[in-house]
């Protein structure tokens, strides 16, 4: 029997391929923001921070609104919130009002997640983790097609605002589009759905009851560290190439696409694999590992073939993390779906503000090796927390 809901995540799917756009496109406009607004471009690169802040805002009750009104309305919302700001920001020449569009932009992010993870869990029971990690994928793709797509634009003269408005149109057509889609029941717990959950997966036993301080928090922690392992290659690999390792800046800068080519492979590996032949948990242990051997091998190892695999290595096995935490989380915890997810958004959330502050402050202070070995504590630190749900697991669950 066809899953009713196969059309229905078209559209989710594409809301992540156009955020992955999204999440690049201020800096790849940074030089004609800052014309347009008359600021400098360390003053635009403030308005990524701006929409950090209103996605971190947003997590703290989106979720339970997910959870209250359904996950269609929640996600429709977050589409024509985008549009204001794809269509605000290239017609502003206001930095101010740049700022404002920016924030909405967050909120818009916190919608769309509290909405869109729970609804895929919910489409997909017996392959969430599959269903989720494809989210990663989609947003890779977008992040690879926009500079193409601006690329174009300046080449046949057309005005860059166009990157901008493109988006704005895809995100109307997709929230029209996700209206006439059905949506699958929001399970929040009661005994009939628990039931239901429980034959979806693989009938599973409760032996004990998970707990939010417990393994609630731990997998919080891992939303933390699975970000953080992330986002600190993405803030630094071309610094750590040109002064850790000695290469040219041009070379520098190349290790960034090993890198993302290593995290698309990533999603790609993990959507054919999770469900049928790895658990989320053992990704969540195995992954953290080779990160942090390929880690040691750039620390100790100068030969630029090295760096380039260690690179590659990195990508591989640093993405994808975060959504295995997400899809755990609501495996241990099936009451309120959005909620519980919004509590590892934020935790992720927190990691895109806090590291790049404290790794800049190591940098500044010790060098920038300390990245290097930033991120190797982080990893240690990762599995740690991994080993510690899979014994979990086992109490709970038979």
């Amino acid at each position: 029997m066809n899953n009713p809901y196969i059309k229905t995540s078209i559209g989710l799917y594409l809301n992540f391929f156009m955020l992955g756009m999204i999440n690049i496109i201020i800096a790849s406009n940074m030089g004609n923001l800052s014309r347009l607004y008359d600021v400098t471009p360390s003053q635009v690169s403030f308005l990524v921070s701006a929409i950090g802040i209103g996605k971190l805002a947003a997590l703290f009750f989106v979720g339970r609104l997910s959870d209250k009104i359904g996950r269609k309305p929640i996600i429709i919302a977050a589409s024509f919130l985008y549009l204001l700001f794809l269509l605000g920001m290239p017609l502003t020449s206001s930095y101010y009002l740049a700022f404002a569009f920016a924030i909405t932009a967050g909120i818009a992010n916190s919608l769309l997640d509290s909405g869109t993870y729970p609804a895929l869990i919910e489409s997909f029971p017996k392959k969430s983790s599959t269903a989720t990690v494809l989210v990663k994928a989609f947003v890779s793709i977008g992040a690879t097609v926009l500079p193409f797509l601006i690329s174009f634009l300046a080449a046949n003269g057309i005005f860059w605002g166009w990157s901008f408005f493109i988006l704005g149109i895809l995100y109307v057509i997709s929230g029209v589009y996700l209206f006439f889609m059905p949506f699958p029941d929001v399970e929040n717990g009661d005994a009939s759905e628990d039931e239901e959950s429980d034959k979806e997966q693989d009938k599973k036993v409760l032996k004990a009851k998970p707990s939010m301080m417990r393994e609630g928090l731990a997998i919080i922690l891992i939303g933390f560290t699975s970000t953080a392992l992330f986002v600190v290659w993405q803030t630094w690999l071309p610094e750590l190439g040109e002064q850790f390792i000695g290469l040219s800046e041009h070379d520098s800068v190349q290790l960034l696409s090993y890198f993302s080519v290593g995290a698309l492979v990533s999603v790609i590996l993990l959507a054919v694999v999770l469900d049928r032949f790895i658990k989320p948990i053992t990704v969540l242990i195995v992954y953290p590992i080779i990160a942090f051997i390929a880690m040691l091998l750039l620390f100790f190892v100068e030969s630029y073939p090295v760096v380039l695999v260690s690179t590659f290595l990195l990508g591989l096995f640093t993405s994808g993390l975060f959504q295995l935490a997400l899809s755990i989380m609501t495996d241990f915890f099936r009451k309120n779906k959005g909620t519980t997810t919004a509590y590892v958004n934020i935790a992720s959330s927190a990691a895109f503000i806090l590291v790049p502050i404290i790794t800049g402050s190591l940098v500044g202070y010790i060098g920038i090796s300390m990245t290097l070995v930033f991120d190797m504590v982080i990893a240690v630190l990762g599995i740690l927390l991994a080993l510690y749900i899979a014994s979990r697991r086992k109490k709970i669950f038979s």
